[in-house]
Parts: C-alpha cells; structure tokens; sequence
C-alpha cells in the first residue's frame, strides 16, 4: 500500500511575517511608551513613540506599518500597559491625548507612502531628504491631531493648544528624525 502526502499552505509566509512584524512594532510601541518624561511645559509628555511611529512607517512601509500601529492603539484600549508610564484602558486612549494616539497610524501610512510609494522599496535607494521629508510630514499630522485632540478635551484655546501640544515639542521630534535616519541607515539592519 503507497501513500501520498501533501502539503497544503494555509497562509501566506510572506503575510505572516508581516504580520509578525507589525506586531512586533507594535509591541516596540509599548516599550518606547515606558521612556516617558513628564514635561512641565504641556499635558503630554515626551515619549519615544513618536520614533517608533516613525521607523514604523520606514521599516515596515505603508500597510504594515499603519496596521502596527492600529495593533499597538487595540492592545492598549483592552487593557495592556504600552501607554506612557504603563498606563492602560480605553479611558487613557479617549483622554487629552487622543488626537495624539490617532495620528499614529496615519502618521506611519503617510511616512511609508512618502519613504516608499505604495510597494515597499529598499531605503537604501531612498535619498535621506526623502526620508526626512516623509518624517516631518509624519510629524505634522502628529501634531495637527494631537492639537485638535488636546484643545478638544481640555478646553485651550487653539493657540494655547499649539503652544503646549506641538511648538515645545519639536526639538525633541527633531532629534527623534535625526535617530530614525541614524538607524534606517545603519548597517545592521542589513541583516535583519
């Protein structure tokens, strides 16, 4: 008696290691929430996140790097502590910060559309004005939403909003650009 087997492919590897991406992203997300400053200047405080949005949006490109982050916003509203300082709960990601926590995603698709178009490109072919360019574009919506959101739930003005929620942030944002042109350039990713 001969018997045959065969092999049947239930999912894609290649959506598989994107997803397995997208999640680790998101969950680098968490990480970078804990590197959390409280700044005296406004309601927000200084994260690394706006990095991980960025390098999102470089490394894993348009798709995946706008669903990384919709994976990190889910698992924070149900209850895992990847907000800034631990935080948690769909109370936190509705609050002061909420224009903040919703222009991640479409900051990361905006930076891989910008970085890469809509099929996913080696960076090494992408000029570094390019990448810079996609990031303050990235940055920008950043702070538009984040502004909209801030003024939204605590009643500032809108130039107070700006003030606090966009204008006291850009140097640390500057140097965040600076470290996501550093690493996306680094030859260690080379290997990844």
């Amino acid at each position: 008696m001969e018997t045959t087997a065969s092999t049947v492919e239930l999912i894609d590897d290649e959506l598989v290691g994107n997803v397995a991406r997208a999640a680790l992203f998101a969950a680098l997300m968490g990480a970078f929430a804990y590197v959390s400053f409280p700044y005296p200047l406004s309601p927000a405080p200084v994260t690394l996140q706006v990095l991980g949005v960025f390098l999102a949006g470089l490394l894993l490109g348009p798709t995946w790097g706008t669903f990384a982050m919709v994976l990190y916003l889910l698992a924070g509203a149900l209850g895992a502590p990847v907000f800034s300082g631990g935080s948690a709960g769909i109370g936190v990601l509705l609050g002061e910060r909420i224009g903040y926590f919703l222009s991640f995603p479409i900051a990361a698709g905006a930076v891989g559309l910008i970085a890469h178009g809509r099929q996913v490109r080696d960076l090494a072919e992408r000029s570094t004005s390019r990448l810079v360019g996609a990031m303050l574009v990235g940055m920008l919506l950043i702070y538009v939403l984040g502004v909209i959101g801030l003024a939204a739930r605590t009643g500032m003005s809108p130039t107070q909003a700006v003030l606090v929620g966009a204008i006291v942030f850009v140097p640390a944002d500057i140097l965040k650009i600076a470290a996501a042109v550093g690493i996306v350039r680094s030859d260690r990713l080379a290997a990844v």
